[in-house]
């Protein structure tokens, strides 16, 4: 069953994973908070990455650089010139279009306007009528350019000179701290630096429920290799990539990549690859990985005047690192993970079940704990949580009838149900039912830990 944004978010709502944003004083758009689910989902995706690309990659170390940045950073980049949309409004409904989004979608993406200049963005869409998507007007505003970036004021005064913005990428961070991370982890080129982090843009158009939003955050890699070397490497991190979705569960099928063309990269990369999940509006980005040459740390070098250049130990030459960078959004890949996991699965006696079948490491619980009767079993019940919990994310519930219980874990991914009963209180042993398959076997107390620890090993 493929779900529509509507329907995955009606699930989100009511089991606990995102709620609206200020939701008690009417929202705020395009905001959204992570419920006890939705924060554990969060944090179980972000640690299967770090594990992946940091903790568990010999290559790679970590990092957490801040989020405000000395604001001739983004000079450097060109992000304070030329991070900007072309915005246009609808005058009859008051709605906000990007120019360039407008034309792509009335040509069904035949029509890229991408490197346009305005005046031929304007006279395109006047001259094919392009109306409205919300109202159907056509009567628009000409197109006024708008810096996607945040902007802030550092200290007590909001004099101009004091303005400072929010990182609209986790990635220069990275760049201005090369040097130190070099010195201090003993690395050798190649190597990466990974970090995960909150990146804000001031989007024209967010939607989608937490597909495209203004507050995200990030997974994202830089890799520097020797220059020669970076289109091999471009293509084991995109291999990688793939494999590392597979892992965490998304099925192969819902999986794509699209190879930018030569003439559409970005001036400072020589190949760029979107990885794109199947969305329920169609394949759309999951993941971007671009070769983006020697490009930032040229910049930075330029306009800090600090020697960024590497001495390369084996071959005794000074040269400035090529970098590939894996770029992933958490909240997109949270919402791939809800979408490819949900299912209704029709049971024998004709009842549905909702079916979370995600990865186990995923899962925001990894067991439930359910007294058969609370009368008769809570206690033993809670002896076996205290025994347990400390070594497995547990959730104890005893509401309801087992049934019940059964279908709420269900529903919310948890991989194994625990079932405390008279047996348990006669011979010690109790009831393991695997999600799934609903398979039950009968456990020792004794030996439930290191059985469950093998489960999840």
């Amino acid at each position: 069953m493929k779900y529509t944004i509507e329907q995955i978010y009606a699930y989100a709502k009511r089991y606990g994973f995102v709620y609206q944003g200020s939701e008690i004083y009417g929202g705020l758009a395009n905001t959204w908070d992570y419920g006890p689910l939705g924060v554990s989902l969060k944090n179980n995706i972000k640690n299967f990455w770090w594990k992946s690309f940091v903790s568990q990659n010999k290559m790679n170390v970590g990092l957490d650089s801040s989020i405000l940045l000395n604001p001739k950073t983004w000079e450097a980049t060109g992000h304070a010139s030329g991070f900007k949309d072309p915005l246009m409004d609808c005058k009859s409904c008051k709605t906000r279009h990007r120019a360039d989004s407008l034309i792509s979608r009335a040509s069904n993406n035949t029509v890229d306007a991408d490197g346009w200049d305005y005046t031929k963005m304007y006279e395109y869409i006047i001259e094919n009528k392009i109306k409205c998507p919300n109202c159907g007007g056509f009567d628009y505003t000409t197109i006024r350019e708008f810096n996607l970036m945040f902007k802030t004021s550092q200290g007590v005064t909001t004099e101009s000179n004091n303005e400072i913005y929010l990182r609209p990428e986790t990635a220069q961070g990275i760049f201005l701290n090369f040097k130190n991370v070099l010195r201090t982890s003993r690395k050798k080129v190649p190597f990466g630096i990974g970090q995960i982090g909150k990146s804000f843009r001031n989007e024209i158009t967010p939607g989608n429920f937490v597909f495209r939003t203004r507050e995200f955050e990030q997974m994202e890699l830089e890799f520097f290799c020797v220059p020669g070397t970076e289109i091999e490497w471009f293509e084991y991190w995109k291999k990688f990539a793939n494999d590392f979705l597979v892992n965490i569960g998304l099925k192969p099928e819902n999986i794509k990549f699209y190879d930018h063309p030569q003439e559409k990269l970005s001036f400072y990369s020589n190949a760029t690859t979107d990885v794109l999940y199947n969305f329920p509006w169609g394949f759309d980005e999951l993941w971007g990985i671009a070769s983006r040459t020697d490009y930032d740390l040229k910049r930075h070098q330029e306009y800090s005047g600090e020697n960024l250049e590497y001495l390369d130990p084996n071959t005794n030459e000074s040269y400035i690192p090529y970098v590939i960078e894996p770029s992933l959004g958490v909240e997109r890949l949270f919402l791939a993970v809800l979408l490819d996991a949900l299912e209704e699965e029709e049971l024998e006696n004709q009842e549905t079940r909702t079916l979370l079948k995600i990865n186990k490491h995923l899962a925001p619980y990894q067991i439930n704990i359910l007294p058969l009767v609370k009368k008769y079993h809570n206690e033993e019940a809670l002896k076996i949580y205290d025994l347990l919990s400390s070594s497995f994310v547990a959730f104890y519930d005893d509401a309801g009838n087992i049934g019940r219980r059964y279908r709420r874990a269900d529903a919310i991914g948890t991989p194994y149900c625990i079932t405390i009963d008279d047996e348990t209180l006669s011979n010690a042993t109790v009831t393991v039912r695997e999600r799934d398959s609903m398979e039950q076997v009968r456990i020792s107390v004794s030996l439930l830990k290191d059985y469950l620890r093998n489960l999840f090993e």
